[in-house]
């Protein structure tokens, strides 16, 4: 019996090693016939050395810091020394524990998978992992081909492991992964999830990614449904640590008791800092590639192919101008709210049913939920009936966005409400844009105030008006004129009747220096100026110191009669501040490549607009304005603008050169402010000209922009990093013009010009 036992032993003990040393002839079989290319090409050497994945574009301020990417995939790649050193043990610790021992194929972890039918755990080693992501990427569901797969996987991780070191191995396995939540690869995975470089997640953090390269959706610590399974997989990260002597015990205890914490950062185009810059450097660069191919002639795909864009921006001055424009705009939203719940026509005035209803009209056909429709095929019927019913959405409120229902047709007068702006920082000596806010809030409100929005400037035109005649006729600011109603005839530069502006005030007489003209405003001695010098000498100047929209030569420009953009007026107003230089505005210093070679650099383009002491003259007629003028609540404890005035009293004690401007009803408000290495405007209004303020008080320049002027300038002034000057503007030697007049006017006009004289 005992001899029986012992032959069916034996017997069966040949059948497990039959089967077990047949099942490893078969996998070295399949092994050497996949390594031959018997069932399919394997990658190449070139392949190998530069893996086709897709890389996100940077863009990098001049501060050094990431503001935003372009990219079909969110990937950074980061290499081996900006992880954290915990990242790199609980990666191994929980994924490959043989990682430093095998050389791309695991065999025992192979073994113990084969015999345990899986149940001990998979058999891929983070090499082979990284095989698939680069070359498999999806595992077939036909179990034949699923098995051709991992034998490629095998042999493309042998060769992987003798082309690349361990540490390089690990970087690119992390880089290569995916995290949901447009997070691809391990930098845009702590940026997103926590908020930081992933070299300086700690090991909670660390703990959490590698929890999440099981499966990211099923372990992710950002969705409702899988955060207490992303805590249970960050708990057997911790216990792996500990089993290969990364943590003691104690520690592992410690760390299983923290409760899961994130800090979720998203990053798309709606989202993050700059976002409508970062819109319209993507419509420069698309326009760059067209003209700057590859050496191989194909063109770059700014999201795939891992640009490095540095621009001008300073993300620090970016973060100060979206938060000051943030705090004045949500406190003076509210005031227009409350006003226009007495306005039977709101949130519009000046205009009767049928302009409001083609203002709707038109709102609704520039929406991009009536632009998809339009493209899969309905018909006006058909989109008209589905605008009018009601839906559940989400809507932009200053306390965030609302889920709310209603229908698209109520959203679309819903968002007319809002008031918008916009401001724009130039350093003057170099043309770096180094703050771009197009409006309050990206992903609703799409129309970019800085560079696509022209609107009517109002008296901010008015410096160029008085430069000319500076400059053309070296009149000093001290030089006199009446302050009476001024005509200019019919015929003459081409108008269809007399013009005579009036001051928005009523108030005539006397003589104004033209330092007290410009300081309070006053339409007569524009008028006046613009007769002694012809429209197109101003509009010659206006153009040669940035403003690129065609002007037409007519007296009214005098009074801002003419739409322009916020960007080309701040890079007019930078001439005055680099001593009658002008410098073309960039957004751009360097474009790399991949590899870190350089594409391009840029340089600025400059022209002498202005003599040093023409320039230096509207500087000091411009501090008239901050002096005595509309923008005195900079240096004041007194507004008439009341709580509707953001973070005031300013008290600002350092040179500043302004301009307030108000055009015809209050449609549109402007503050331009200049130091002597910054110059930034702002501009704010409705997104129609019919939604505005009823009055001045709140309607005004002064009111709607300059408190975002000076919330961002006392912002930048507290961080001495960015050392923005508060000293003097520099003074030309032998200043032959004379500006410090003997006799002062105590005028103190602050008429903010409504323009209600520009329909001539």
């Amino acid at each position: 019996m005992a001899k029986k036992e012992t032959t069916n032993f034996k017997k069966y003990l040949k059948w497990f090693w039959g089967l077990v040393l047949g099942g490893f002839s078969i996998i070295l079989s399949l092994f050497l016939l996949t390594s031959w290319g018997v069932f399919g090409d394997l990658p190449t050497f070139d392949e190998l050395e530069n893996p086709q994945t897709n890389l996100a574009t940077e863009v990098i301020s001049s501060d050094g810091k990431t503001i935003g990417k372009y990219a079909t995939e969110n990937r950074t790649p980061i290499k081996f020394k900006e992880l954290p050193d915990n990242l790199v043990k609980a990666l191994v610790a929980t994924e490959d524990e043989r990682f430093y021992e095998h050389s791309g194929i695991d065999f025992r972890g192979t073994a113990r998978a084969i015999v345990k039918l899986g149940s001990g755990g998979g058999a891929s080693t983070i090499t082979q992992q990284l095989a698939k992501n680069l070359f498999t990427k999806r595992a077939s569901r036909n179990i034949f081909k699923r098995i051709g797969q991992k034998m490629k996987e095998w042999v493309v991780a042998i060769k992987l492991e003798r082309q690349y070191t361990k540490q390089e191995i690990i970087a690119m396995y992390l880089n290569t992964q995916g995290f949901l939540y447009n997070a691809s690869g391990i930098r845009s995975a702590a940026r997103i999830y926590f908020g930081k470089e992933a070299k300086e997640l700690d090991l909670q953090e660390s703990a959490i990614i590698v929890a999440m390269l099981k499966n990211p959706r099923q372990y992710n610590p950002h969705r409702k449904i899988s955060k207490k399974k992303s805590l249970g997989r960050r708990n057997v990260v911790f216990s792996q640590m500990e089993k290969n002597g990364f943590l003691t015990r104690q520690e592992k205890d410690s760390l299983q008791k923290l409760p899961l914490k994130i800090n979720y950062t998203p990053e798309s185009h709606s989202d993050g800092s700059a976002t409508y810059f970062r819109a319209h450097l993507q419509k420069v660069m698309r326009k760059w590639v067209q003209n700057n191919p590859k050496p191989n002639g194909e063109e770059y795909d700014i999201f795939k192919d891992g640009l490095k864009i540095f621009v001008t921006i300073d993300s620090r001055m970016q973060k100060y101008a979206e938060e000051a424009v943030k705090e004045h705009m949500s406190n003076l939203q509210s005031y227009f709210f409350k006003e226009q719940k007495k306005n039977k026509t709101a949130p519009f005035y000046d205009i009767d049913k049928d302009d409001i209803a083609k203002i709707l009209d038109r709102g609704k056909r520039n929406s991009e939920r009536y632009k998809r429709l339009k493209k899969v095929g309905k018909s006006t019927k058909e989109i008209d009936e589905i605008f009018k019913k009601k839906t559940a959405m989400k809507v932009f409120s200053w306390k965030g966005d609302i889920d709310t229902i209603m229908s698209p047709n109520d959203s679309i007068k819903y968002y007319k409400y809002f008031l918008r702006s916009g401001l724009l920082s130039i350093e003057p000596q170099t043309g770096h844009i180094k703050a771009w806010v197009g409006g309050i809030d990206n992903k609703h409100f799409k129309y970019d105030a800085v560079a696509q929005q022209k609107r009517q400037v109002g008296s901010t035109f008015k410096p160029f008006v008085y430069a000319t005649a500076i400059n053309q006729l070296s009149m000093s600011p001290c030089d006199e004129l009446p302050n009476i109603r001024y005509t200019i005839p019919k015929g003459k530069y081409g108008i269809p009747k007399d013009w005579t502006p009036d001051n928005s005030n009523n108030q005539y007489g006397g003589m104004l220096t033209l330092k007290d003209g410009l300081a309070g405003s006053v339409n007569t001695i524009s008028a006046n100026l613009i007769d002694k010098v012809a429209p197109e000498n101003v509009v010659r100047l206006a153009k040669a110191a940035g403003i690129e929209t065609e002007i037409k030569a007519n007296p009214s420009i005098a009074l801002g009669a003419v739409d322009l953009s916020l960007l080309e007026m701040v890079s007019a107003y930078s001439t005055f501040a680099n001593k009658g230089l002008r410098v073309s505005p960039m957004i751009i210093t360097r474009i790399e490549d991949k590899n870190g070679t350089v594409l391009r650099d840029f340089t600025p383009e400059t022209q002498e607009v202005l003599s040093e002491e023409s320039a230096y003259v509207i500087l000091d007629l411009l501090k008239g304005v901050t002096q005595s003028g509309s923008g005195i609540r900079l240096r004041s404890t007194y507004t008439s603008g009341g709580k509707a005035i953001t973070g005031f009293p300013y008290l600002f004690s350092n040179d500043i050169a302004g301009k307030t401007g108000t055009t015809q009803n209050q449609s549109d408000g402007w503050f331009m402010g200049i130091v002597p290495n910054l110059a930034t405007g702002v501009w704010t209004g409705g997104e129609d000209r019919a939604t505005h303020f009823a009055g001045i008080t709140k309607g005004q320049g002064a009111t709607m922009s300059l408190p975002s002027w000076a919330l961002f300038m006392r912002k930048c002034y507290e961080d001495k990093t960015l050392k923005i000057s508060k000293e003097p503007f520099e003074r030309p030697r032998n200043l032959s013009i004379k500006i410090n007049c003997a006799k002062e006017s105590d005028d103190d006009i602050d008429d903010e010009n409504p323009d209600s004289d520009t329909d001539f």
